[in-house]
């Protein structure tokens, strides 16, 4: 399976008072425009089979969306594995459960780079991965979607996405 990572745009600070939830903070206007442009350099790198999935959260599936629009693909699913509340292990169940060949995935941090790290590097070892609002990576499971077992193919920060298109 190949399973494309992409973190959330750009969102408003978080504030307490505007969201006191903080699921529903969404992406800023910067984010946004920032976040398409960059839609557009990634549709290219999605397999035309992918599914995107997507964190419940709003900043979330507001980038969702825009990746959505940019690669021409159906809806995205909300999957409550993929919220920023989640440990990384219910992304491998979320993985494990799917049929797909090739999925997206739209979520948070620190929960992308954890599991970028348990993927390519085992539970033991902790990789330190900085993963950009707005960024991608792109790792493949040959066998079986369990810790260790993933081999990074690109990994690209929101500018050079941006530039891509």
């Amino acid at each position: 399976m190949e399973v494309i990572l992409v973190r959330h745009a750009i969102a408003h600070e978080r504030n307490r008072r505007r969201w006191p939830d903080d699921a529903l903070r969404p992406l800023t206007p910067a984010g946004r425009e920032k976040f398409r442009k960059a839609a557009r350099g990634l549709a290219p790198w999605l397999p035309r089979t992918a599914v995107i999935l997507t964190s419940p959260w709003v900043r979330a599936r507001e980038t969702a969306e825009m990746l959505v629009k940019a690669a021409t693909r159906k809806q995205a699913i909300e999957c409550v594995e993929l919220a920023g509340s989640e440990p990384p292990i219910r992304t491998f169940e979320l993985l494990r459960a799917r049929k797909e060949e090739a999925v997206a995935l739209v979520g948070h941090e620190p929960n992308l780079s954890e599991f970028l790290s348990v993927a390519l590097g085992g539970e033991r070892k902790r990789l330190k991965i900085e993963f950009k609002k707005g960024g991608a990576a792109c790792v493949r499971f040959a066998r079986r979607i369990e810790p260790g077992q993933a081999t990074l193919c690109w990994m690209l920060p929101p500018r050079l996405l941006r530039a891509l298109r």
